[in-house]
C-alpha cells in the first residue's frame, strides 16, 4: 500500500539523530569562535601576522604547488585576506552555534576547513582538521539546524526550503 508520507516521518530514531547533529553543529561552531579569538590574540588578523602564518605554511607544508600558489596570492594580499578570514571564522561559528542558515554555513565551513587542511598537509596530524571538515559536510547534508537551532523556526514556515 502506498502512502504520501515521507520516509523520515514516524521514524522513532529521528529526534535522537537530530540532537546528535545539533551537538556536532554547536561543537564545530564553538571551535570556530574559539579559533577566531585565539587568532585575534596572536595578531594573525593583521597583515603581517597573516602573511607570516601563510608564508610559514608555504615553506613547511606538503601542499600541492598549485595550492601553494593560491596561498602565496593570499599572503601577498594579507591586508584584505586577514580580515576576510576573521569575518569568515566568527560568522560561521555564530551561525552554527545558533543554528541559523545551517546548511549553507556548514557547507562553507566544509570548504573553508578543507582549504586549511590542505594548507597544513605535512605540518599537523592528518586527522586534526579532517574530522571537522567531514563533520561540517555531514551537518550540511543532515539539516543540523532543525534541532536546537533557529532553522527549526524557519522550517515551520517553509519546511521544504533547502536553506535549513
Amino acid at each position: 500500500m502506498m502512502t504520501n508520507e515521507s520516509p523520515t516521518q514516524n521514524v522513532p530514531d529521528q529526534l535522537p539523530a537530530a540532537n546528535g547533529l545539533a551537538i556536532v553543529r554547536v561543537t564545530i561552531g564553538a571551535m570556530l569562535v574559539c579559533v577566531f579569538f585565539e587568532n585575534l590574540g596572536k595578531g594573525l588578523y593583521t597583515a603581517s601576522g597573516y602573511a607570516g602564518l601563510i608564508n610559514g605554511y608555504i615553506k613547511t607544508s606538503h601542499s600541492p604547488a598549485a595550492w601553494k600558489a593560491v596561498m602565496a596570492l593570499a599572503a601577498s594580499h594579507a591586508a584584505m585576506a586577514a580580515p576576510m578570514q576573521a569575518l569568515t571564522e566568527i560568522s560561521l561559528g555564530i551561525l552554527l552555534i545558533v543554528g541559523l542558515l545551517t546548511r549553507p554555513a556548514a557547507f562553507v565551513a566544509f570548504l573553508y576547513l578543507g582549504s586549511l587542511w590542505i594548507s597544513e598537509w605535512g605540518t599537523a596530524w592528518i586527522w586534526e582538521l579532517l574530522v571537522p571538515v567531514l563533520a561540517s559536510l555531514g551537518l550540511a547534508v543532515g539539516r543540523a539546524g532543525r534541532a536546537w537551532g533557529l532553522d527549526a523556526l524557519l522550517a515551520r514556515r517553509s519546511p521544504s526550503s533547502p536553506w535549513w
